[in-house]
């Protein structure tokens, strides 16, 4: 799957493990290497719903976006490359079409 990134400072940020490590510890930076990794390697956003760190939409004012836990309660937030997004006749995303997402943040939504 292709992956692009929000901004140039969140790409640089993400892909540096010594910057990504200073922002959000140790243990985030190596899920984040690997999550990007997972969604680098899925031909699909299908594939990732079953791989560590799980996949789910999100709703409400975050609604077209979804979420890959991280530890403490971060998630990387994606959302589908594409505009508008593949949808399934019932709304939700078509997550077996989107191969390509883009990362738009690294955040506690929980607070």
């Amino acid at each position: 799957m292709d992956v692009f990134f929000g901004s140039a400072r969140l790409e640089k940020l993400l892909l540096s493990r010594k910057q990504s490590t200073r922002e959000y510890g140790a243990e985030n930076a190596k899920l984040i290497k690997r999550r990007l990794d997972n969604l680098h390697i899925a031909r699909n956003l299908e594939q990732v719903r079953n791989l560590p760190g799980g996949l789910h939409e999100l709703h409400g004012d975050r609604a077209g976006t979804l979420a890959i836990r991280l530890k403490g309660g971060l998630r990387l937030i994606i959302t589908p490359a594409d505009e508008p997004p593949p949808r399934k006749p019932d709304g939700g995303l078509d997550s077996n079409t989107i191969v390509a997402v883009v990362v738009i943040a690294v955040e506690d939504y929980h607070d």
